[in-house]
């Protein structure tokens, strides 16, 4: 179904090849990456890319305090198309006027700054980017980790806020270039088996071995050819879940199509990789060899097919119930019980967001579902087409009426089921979603509280079949249904009709409307001589993803409110967190007060450091930390309690390394063979921090002073800093770099 190779490859005439007529170096050139990246750099340096995008999109958990940072640091107009979307705080009942106010600020934002402002339940961010904003060869940046618009032709990145806060000052994207990945496919899916399906595949033959993290995936071969675009689209969002860093496709006439029917045809380029292109790494993919899949807590790459699930539920349950157990020691969990009668049995599905609510999926489920229904039990079927333009098409062909005859029940546009916003499950309740993740608490559990359910992500089709079946787990190629394809028409009316498009417009004179829970960042101090951190978190999970650093769900209605966003901080992980990190920020404050207390003295004096030189903070110990989100709040609340640095053996992706050091956290790595057994309340002494990192050091001496007495000299690096953020660093934060030269 799935192959890697380590080795590099050349593809000509749609063939790969071992051997060519030019060098591995030359074949790299002709790559659709790299005609992208470097039409898009503006560094001179093809090895060290300076990207300016074509557009962007953040969503409302995000880009108020992007907007708040790029006018703390003088921006006075947007310069390029910048989308705001509301889809994901749009439960407007939860945290009162809150989220609202955010949606009230991003209109007045669009109006003063020239920005398109989409209200909420209009679209999802990345249908909303698909539709109006993407184009072949165009990049897009986007403050979500799925911001993913390869099979449109466009290269598309999910960063944290800071960097889209640096493009809307007329900065750069950093980053040398990357890996490109060829993904060969071939074959043709079977009848039942989605987009999802071939994307948790993927996941999974990936994402453990860290196969392509930070690479651009490729897509090439003869298995793109029959493939409608929304089944491309679906494949391609899901990418994020490998690390890759983007992703790109061949184009065609299917390509063409979209944006015919979306009345953007000049957008349209056809794009195939040169003659001998080649490939650092190569990925075969033969469509019709994938199964209906399933992706068990906590990860997209925890999968099985959906057929082997069955064959083993109690086993592999029964993993899983150790696995959360671990993790949740208050939860009383008891998954055992959805085997019975025969069968596994759900108790909700979802088909939602980006991944899950496209036309073709949901007219897809209307198939298996049509004359059916969902039963009268404890499963229920909830549907959010990914758009009000793709939820008017479904109704005009039929689809909704099929569904809701079902008994399914069609929502609007809107991510929360994706993050744990909506549709949260009864306590034990098992969850189908052909949405993003299933990362712990995606579903809005508190296991803290003795909740707990568990996600597990399916393709709308077996999401269909299971529900036709009243909740017990189906794949949908056991289900005897007919596929009818239907064209896709656009109305470009009702966007026409809501949606505010001011680029090119600002109307500086607008007051910005800021609701009282839209806060400025609170001062941040530049780094000093030496750093003093305690560890307040040590993690030893092999990955820690953002939604463990700062969780999703309720919590992202405080996302305009740094100071209290901030007590949310590792709360389902580590809750003593918080409580250590205000600690030491504490000492922090009398030390900068001339008052250094008498702990704080003496971790000086073992230290052999000067209080007035030496700052004190916290620190994060991970093995892996910053799967998953691009949410730069899993970086920024650190540094709002005080948080100075992480140390780790790697960071999991590049965006959440680029999170911390925009907001001034140390990126400390070790290498894999150190051993690091020490604790919270132990301290890591770096001197002349400040020194290393402007003279560009990269193997940076410090000491561990145990808690319990004893010290251990230690090597920390910081590799691979660019110029500029080795500046932000010493400036304390991106803000403060900006700030600093606007002055």
């Amino acid at each position: 179904m799935i192959t890697l190779h380590d080795n590099g490859v050349f593809l000509s005439e749609g063939v790969l090849r071992t051997s060519a007529p030019l060098s591995a170096e030359e074949g790299r050139k002709r790559t659709l990456a790299w005609e992208i990246l470097q039409t898009h750099s503006v560094s001179g340096n093809p090895e060290k890319l300076q990207v300016r995008f074509d557009a962007m999109a953040s969503h409302d958990i995000t880009y108020v305090g992007i907007i708040q940072q790029a006018r703390a640091s003088g921006m006075r107009e947007f310069p390029l198309p910048y989308a705001l979307t509301n889809c994901h705080n749009s439960l407007c009942a939860v945290g009162g006027t809150i989220n609202e106010d955010d949606h009230v600020f991003g209109l007045s934002a669009a109006r003063k700054y020239g920005g398109i402002y989409v209200p909420a339940n209009q679209s999802v961010i990345h249908s909303y980017a698909r539709e109006q904003l993407a184009g072949c060869g165009k990049m897009i940046l986007g403050s979500d980790s799925h911001t993913r618009y390869g099979a449109l032709g466009t290269m598309a990145v999910g960063e944290g806020g800071p960097e889209l806060a640096k493009q809307l000052l007329r900065n750069t994207w950093d980053v040398p270039y990357p890996s490109v990945v060829l993904v060969y496919l071939t074959g043709a899916p079977k009848r039942g088996v989605g987009p999802h399906d071939v994307a948790i595949a993927l996941v999974k033959a990936t994402f453990e071995r860290g196969f392509v993290n930070n690479c651009v995936l490729e897509f090439a071969g003869p298995g793109i050819a029959g493939l409608p675009i929304d089944y491309r689209n679906g494949i391609d969002v899901m990418t994020t879940e490998t690390t890759c860093l983007s992703s790109i496709w061949e184009t065609d006439r299917e390509t063409q199509g979209f944006y015919e029917a979306h009345g953007r045809g000049e957008e349209y380029k056809e794009l195939h990789p040169g003659e001998f292109a080649y490939y650092d790494k190569y990925i075969e993919l033969d469509l019709s060899r994938v199964e209906p899949m399933i992706a068990l807590p906590f990860h997209p790459s925890n999968a099985w097919t959906v057929r082997e699930f069955l064959d083993n539920a109690p086993d592999i349950l029964a993993g899983v119930e150790a696995d959360a157990r671990k993790r949740y020691p208050k939860a009383k969990i008891d998954l055992a019980q959805k085997v019975r009668d025969g069968g596994v049995w759900a108790d909700q599905g979802i088909i939602a967001g980006c991944a899950g609510g496209l036309f073709d999926n949901i007219t897809e489920a209307a198939d298996i579902l049509r004359g059916g229904n969902c039963g009268g039990g404890y499963f229920a079927l909830d549907v959010y087409p990914t758009s009000v333009p793709v939820s008017l098409e479904l109704t005009k062909i039929g689809a909704t009426a099929d569904l809701l005859q079902s008994g399914a029940v069609i929502k609007p546009s809107f991510c929360g089921p994706c993050f744990g916003a909506g549709d949260v499950p009864a306590h034990n309740g098992l969850s189908l979603r052909h949405t993003t993740r299933n990362f712990p608490n995606r579903e809005g559990s508190k296991p803290g509280e003795g909740q707990f359910a568990a996600v597990c992500l399916m393709d709308a089709r077996s999401i269909a079949a299971t529900a036709r079946h009243g909740g017990r787990i189906v794949p949908a190629t056991e289900v005897d249904y007919e596929a009818v394809r239907h064209p896709y028409h656009f109305d470009k009316g009702v966007y026409e009709k809501r949606v505010y498009n001011g680029y090119g417009k600002p109307q500086p004179e607008t007051e910005l409307i800021l609701g009282p829970n839209i806060t400025d960042w609170p001062k941040i101090r530049p780094l000093a001589r030496n750093l003093l951190v305690e560890l307040a978190a040590v993690l030893r999970d092999p990955v820690t993803t953002t939604d463990e650093l700062i969780p999703s769900g309720e919590t992202s209605s405080y996302r305009s409110n740094p100071l209290r966003l901030a007590e949310f901080t590792l709360s389902r992980r580590e809750p003593a967190y918080v409580g250590r990190a205000k600690a030491a920020a504490e000492l922090e404050s009398k030390r900068l007060a001339g008052e250094a207390p008498e702990k704080l003295q003496a971790l000086l004096s073992r230290a052999g450091a000067k209080a007035e030189e030496t700052q004190f903070g916290s620190c994060v110990f991970a093995n892996r930390p910053g799967d998953g989100s691009a949410r730069e709040q899993a970086a920024s609340c650190q540094k709002v309690l005080g948080g100075f640095a992480n140390i780790c053996y790697e960071f999991a992706t590049k965006r959440y390394r680029s999170n911390c050091i925009n907001w001034g956290i140390l990126p400390f790595t070790l290498e894999e063979e150190v051993d690091f057994p020490y604790e919270p309340g132990d301290c890591v002494f770096v001197p002349e921090i400040r020194k290393a990192i402007a003279e560009g050091r990269e193997d940076i001496p410090a000491k561990v002073l145990k808690a319990g007495g004893g010290e251990v000299e230690l090597i920390l690096h910081v590799r691979g800093l660019t110029a500029e953020e080795r500046e932000i660093i010493l400036d304390g934060c991106l803000m403060n770099y900006y700030a600093k030269r606007a002055n």
